[in-house]
C-alpha cells in the first residue's frame, strides 16, 4: 500500500527534473559579422575606471547599384549608399596593434560580433549605441 504512493512520487520527480534539464539547454545561434571597408579616423584608445582599455575607430562600408529598366545594359542611373560603422576592439593583443597601425583611408577587413548597448552621455541623458566587437582586423594594402 505505501509503496505505490512512493513510486508516483519518485516518478513525478524524475519527470520534473528531465524538464528542468531540458529547459537549462541553450539554444544554438550565431551573431557573425564581416566587413571591408575603410577606416574613417584614426583610433582611439579609452579606458573607462575599473574596465578593461578599448581601441574605437569608424569604418565605412559603401552599396553601389544600378536603377531603372535595363539591369545589363548601360542604361539607369548608379545609386550608392555609404554605412557607418562604430568598432570596438577589446582583444589585448589586437587592441594594441590596431591603435598602433590602423589610420585614417586604410583599407581593413573587420570580423566580429554586433553588439547593442546603452550609455548615459555628459547631459545625463540616455543614448543607444550599436558596435562592433572586433574579433579580427586584418590589413589590406590599397
Amino acid at each position: 500500500m505505501w509503496r505505490r504512493p512512493a513510486w508516483q512520487v519518485l516518478r513525478q520527480f524524475v519527470r520534473h527534473d528531465s524538464d528542468t534539464v531540458t529547459s537549462l539547454v541553450l539554444e544554438r545561434s550565431m551573431n557573425r559579422v564581416q566587413l571591408l571597408g575603410r577606416v574613417g579616423q584614426d583610433p582611439i584608445m579609452r579606458q573607462v575606471e575599473g574596465k578593461n582599455p578599448v581601441t574605437i575607430f569608424s569604418l565605412a562600408t559603401n552599396e553601389m547599384w544600378r536603377t531603372g529598366d535595363s539591369e545589363v545594359g548601360q542604361g539607369g542611373d548608379i545609386s550608392q549608399k555609404t554605412t557607418w560603422h562604430r568598432i570596438s576592439v577589446f582583444r589585448p593583443g589586437l587592441r594594441d596593434v590596431t591603435y598602433q597601425y590602423v589610420r585614417k583611408g586604410s583599407r581593413i577587413f573587420v570580423e566580429g560580433k554586433i553588439d547593442y548597448g546603452e550609455y548615459t552621455d555628459k547631459n545625463n541623458v540616455r543614448r543607444q549605441a550599436t558596435t562592433i566587437i572586433a574579433d579580427n582586423v586584418i590589413f589590406l594594402s590599397d
